[in-house]
């Protein structure tokens, strides 16, 4: 909740709130990952810092290491280090004080990512438009009068959803070989040669059936690369702005649905060539592959993720990498000792069994599923996919024209793209929970009020405010549910399992059966009801968020073990016990007493508070 302020460690030891230690006898409750580097006194921690520079390869980098690994003992006391020239500290004070200003390669980096996310977002969108024409031609008509609507009603769902069928099946459980096998680069060239070589595909099929094996290929393109890039882009971003950079896989996928949509409009008018039949939905499918090329030319240009590196013993290259991510060498000795710290910390908690049994086994790992499993079910249970992809058929059942429809659909791209940009400031500063709290609501209301205005009568009416009710839902899903969930879902994990927890989040099916029933959920329900049932998802994935979802802001990927080592029940009680006063001092706004922090730490390299020396605190 908003009262809950940036956790901090305190050697190993959690002291919670008195108004909930009676529910699990949480007090001095050990979170096995505090900063392993407190308390130790600074000759041995630079003896220590020399040695893994000699055991690494960077003797050379003694010194730098030493100032580093003190440093990273407690980031806000480099104006009292003495090892520190004067150079050192006008790096870390504006670290502090300018957080933006990052080395261009981080930049250049998120760029690609960006654009591997377009790849993704137009994979999404082209079919809408598409939907409109390769249908009736394929013998799936969702009106026919033979008493066939149902049928192809049920068979344009499952061309639909092919993708996330494949996803959530096979390929994205491959996620975990490839990373291992390839990197984080190689793995987003091989999936991003996948989605170009598919979408050409896509574009050249004869038949309903022809047109669903290219699209389930297109599977392969989609799930490995979007279990990888918010995790590449997650592992390179320092902690401060990690947030909005990672948020950029789901600014610039809602920027590749816009596109998408461009292209379901460019292509609309195209007409049929001698021998080729539906040539205009041809070319929306296979425009989505374009972009996938300029990925496959780019992203060797860029550095391997650090972690990887050091995940396979190459601490050189992972300096290397890190000197290429940050400003100053201190900078990336700092980051390189307090992650290789924590990282053979982490080592403790593993059991040295199957590593997908300790998402379930290793009680840290099991709340980073629950809570990542929770957000990426109900991204797509929120109804934005329905959308997405049925736009155009939903504008057409309410009377617009085929066009009108396409201009619509393109609108809520426009909307989605646009009312995301404000998540890249509040995503790292109001936080996960607190946007995704706000947001689910509104989505709830704006999908009812588009649902009832089906009994509208026909007419100008009835299009406004189906229109209206669409972009407000817009508006509400990008800056929360739309950047939340792979950004959480590519920091909630420690290292080493960290492939195969995103692998099983994002193999979450619910795309696929969303996917798939939407048509027949159109057909049975009428827009009425199928839209309700989508409000409803909204209102059970308010109290799931509330309930199960803990902060994770402004910490370092390594700093959350402790974030995910506190119980569940402990969480969900305090959270339930913060709803009412909550309500009471944000909607009503009374004066209401503040519960005391769920989390207290020190000694992390966190989100600080920096003053200038001489400040008063």
């Amino acid at each position: 909740m908003s009262e809950e302020k940036s956790i901090e460690r305190k050697d190993s030891v959690y002291e919670y709130s008195k108004e909930v230690q009676h529910i699990d006898n949480v007090r001095n409750i050990n979170a096995k990952l505090a900063n392993p580097l407190s308390g130790i006194p600074h000759d041995k921690l630079m003896a220590n810092a020399a040695q893994f520079a000699e055991d690494h390869g960077l003797g050379h980098l003694k010194e730098e290491f030493k100032k580093g690994a003190l440093v990273a003992q407690d980031p806000t006391a480099f104006e009292s280090l003495p090892m520190l020239d004067d150079a050192d500290r006008n790096v870390l004070r504006r670290e502090l004080t300018h957080r933006w200003d990052q080395p261009w390669e981080l930049y250049y980096l998120v760029i690609l990512c960006s654009l591997a996310a377009a790849v993704q977002g137009m994979d999404e969108s082209v079919i809408n438009g598409a939907n409109l024409f390769f249908a009736p031609q394929f013998g799936l008509d969702q009106k026919a009068t033979d008493g066939s609507a149902g049928r192809n009603q049920w068979l344009l769902g499952l061309v639909n959803s092919a993708p996330y069928l494949c996803c959530g099946v096979v390929a994205c459980w491959l996620t975990a070989p490839l990373n291992a096998y390839l990197g984080r680069r190689g793995t987003i060239f091989v999936t991003a040669f996948v989605s170009f070589a598919s979408c050409i595909w896509q574009g050249v099929t004869n038949s309903w059936q022809h047109l669903f094996v290219a699209r389930f290929v297109l599977g392969f393109g989609i799930g490995p690369k979007s279990a990888t890039v918010p995790v590449y882009a997650a592992e390179c971003a320092p902690p401060v702005i990690r947030g909005a950079l990672v948020m950029m896989w789901q600014m610039w996928t809602a920027f590749g649905i816009m596109i998408g949509n461009v292209m379901d409009l460019a292509f609309y008018h195209v007409p049929d060539k001698p021998h080729i039949h539906g040539l205009n939905w041809r070319l929306m499918l296979g425009s989505a592959g374009v972009p996938a090329l300029i990925i496959m030319s780019q992203v060797f240009f860029c550095p391997e993720s650090p972690r990887w590196l050091m995940s396979k013993g190459r601490y050189d290259k992972a300096y290397e990498s890190l000197l290429r991510l940050r400003h100053a060498p201190i900078q990336a000795a700092r980051d390189l000792y307090y992650i290789h710290t924590l990282l053979e910390t982490e080592k403790e908690i593993t059991t040295g069994r199957n590593r997908f049994l300790e998402l379930f086994t290793v009680p840290r790992n099991r709340r980073a599923a629950l809570a990542s499993t929770i957000v990426m079910f109900l991204q797509q249970f929120c109804g934005v996919n329905v959308i997405a992809y049925y736009s155009s058929n939903i504008f057409a059942e309410a009377n617009f024209t085929e066009i009108q429809a396409l201009l619509a659909s393109w609108g809520f791209g426009m909307v989605n793209w646009l009312f995301a940009f404000p998540a890249v400031y509040t995503i790292d500063t109001f936080g996960r929970r607190n946007l995704l709290l706000t947001t689910f609501p509104l989505m709830a209301i704006f999908l009812l009020m588009t649902g009832f205005a089906f009994w509208i009568p026909e007419g100008k009416a009835r299009l406004a405010v189906v229109a209206l009710g669409i972009y407000l839902f817009g508006m509400a899903y990008s800056p929360g549910e739309g950047p939340v969930p792979f950004t959480y879902s590519a920091e909630a994990y420690p290292l080493y399992v960290r492939d195969i927890g995103m692998s099983l989040s994002t193999a979450v099916l619910c795309n696929f059966v969303v996917a798939i029933t939407f048509p027949r959920l159109l057909g049975a329900f009428q827009p009425q009801g199928a839209f309700g049932w989508y409000a409803g998802w909204n209102i059970v994935g308010f109290f799931l968020i509330l309930l199960f979802l803990p902060e994770t802001k402004a910490l370092s990927l390594e700093e959350l073990d402790q974030v995910f080592s506190v119980p569940t029940r402990t969480h969900a009680a305090y959270q339930l016990k913060a709803l009412p006063r909550n309500i009471k001092k944000y909607i009503f706004r009374m004066k209401v007493k503040d519960m005391p922090p769920l989390y207290e730490h020190e000694g992390a390299i966190g989100e600080k508070t920096y003053a200038p020396p001489g400040a008063g605190h």
